[in-house]
């Protein structure tokens, strides 16, 4: 693996841990801390992934326009100005403004950082992006477990420790990245893409399974907003809640060879893996509509990941299938923004959800919407079917 991939990986693994300090306590903090209601805490969540969304957009667009680095370093920099601001003033409606800021940065730097690995390993395909997607969890393990025990001790160095990783990851990029050549590689703008599809039959296809997940990440989005909240009404610490996701970051990364047999053997059967997973995500919130302890909740954290670990990677193994030659990155867009989508709506939904009829209800009700999301995944290929019937008939 070259040099250049590894100063990737670890500005990665660095930005990702400085996320992660912060966003699986935002909704407690903004409840338990703020005062605010759930359903004000989800729409607040939903303005931070929409803003989100416009910075992936963005940096897309920078990338293309004036390089990966430059566009990285810009993302950095309104990311360290918002978190010297939310370290400053994390009252409301401050906290609103600066959140939001911080999910447009964030945006702008992830589109930059996944095009230059594939810039600086070009011959090693898949296992540059596997590389930055080892470093993100890893992350995710690191970052709230730290996070839970800060916040034990006192909140506000919740801020302080996010600016100092953030500060950390700004020195790693502007001394390693500016050599990393960028040049060859063109983000798909989805905009400009969407205008060039000629063939609709795959993208239909595509519509019908982004609902799937659509579906899936609004349940999933429970556990840093509604979850998140009702673990604390039920006694749990921020140490023990934070360490949830510990076992979840970990478990993606050491948990790879105890599913391999599985994936293996459905390696063209990609249907049952979405089946098995999104009942396993399912089953998860089933244990949590009867947790009340530590141990309840780590189980349907480690029932959840397993399903996360045999779904979500089948999704844009299926998208890059479907694409045609030349639109696999806007394939890709779609995929990766019915997941934004389904983050956007999530926190809104079951805060509305959990102040009109509590937790157990919205429980019961994201098991029916996560086990809706298999119907999509049994028949998105339909309008192929459609399309090769069609063709045979002409021919």
């Amino acid at each position: 693996m070259p040099k250049s991939v590894w100063f990737l990986i670890i500005g990665m693994l660095v930005n990702t841990t400085g996320n992660s300090f912060l966003w699986p306590l935002n909704a407690i903090y903004m409840h338990d801390y703020l005062g605010k209601s759930l359903a004000m805490a989800g729409f607040v969540l939903m303005l931070n992934s929409a803003a989100g969304v416009l910075g992936n957009l963005l940096g897309g667009f920078l990338f293309d326009r004036i390089g990966g680095y430059k566009s990285i370093m810009l993302g950095i920099l309104l990311t360290v100005a918002s978190l010297i601001g939310l370290t400053i003033w994390h009252g409301w409606p401050h906290y609103v403004w600066f959140l939001t800021i911080l999910g447009f940065s964030g945006g702008i730097v992830f589109p930059g950082m996944f095009a230059l690995a594939g810039a600086a390993w070009p011959e090693g395909g898949r296992k540059a992006f596997n590389a930055i997607y080892l470093a993100q969890n890893l992350g995710v393990a690191v970052g709230p477990a730290l996070a839970g025990i800060v916040a034990d001790y006192q909140f506000d160095y919740v801020f302080v420790v996010n600016l100092a990783m953030y500060i950390l990851f700004f020195f790693i990029a502007l001394i390693t990245f500016r050599g990393i050549d960028a040049e060859s590689i063109a983000l798909k703008n989805v905009v400009s893409e969407s205008k060039r599809i000629t063939n609709k039959a795959p993208f239909y296809a595509l519509l019908i399974l982004s609902s799937s997940s659509v579906l899936c990440w609004l349940a999933y989005s429970q556990w840093s907003a509604t979850i998140s909240s009702y673990t604390q009404d039920l006694g749990l610490g921020l140490k023990q809640y934070s360490l949830l996701w510990t076992i979840n970051g970990l478990l993606i990364v050491v948990g790879q060879p105890l599913i391999a047999p599985l994936v293996r053997r459905w390696e063209h059967q990609l249907k049952r893996q979405l089946v098995f997973g999104i009942t396993l995500i399912a089953a998860s919130f089933g244990i949590v509509a009867f947790a009340g302890d530590f141990k309840m909740f780590a189980a349907a954290m480690v029932v959840l990941t397993f399903g996360e670990m045999f779904y979500t990677p089948a999704l844009p193994t299926i998208a890059n299938q479907l694409a045609p030659k030349g639109r696999e990155g806007f394939y890709q867009g779609i995929i990766n923004s019915a997941a934004t989508a389904g983050r956007m709506i999530g926190p809104l939904f079951g805060g509305i959800m959990v102040d009109q009829f509590g937790m157990i209800a919205l429980v019961s009700i994201l098991v029916v919407i996560v086990l809706l999301g298999i119907f999509p995944c049994l028949i998105y290929d339909r309008p192929l079917l459609g399309d090769r019937h069609a063709n045979n008939s002409e021919n």
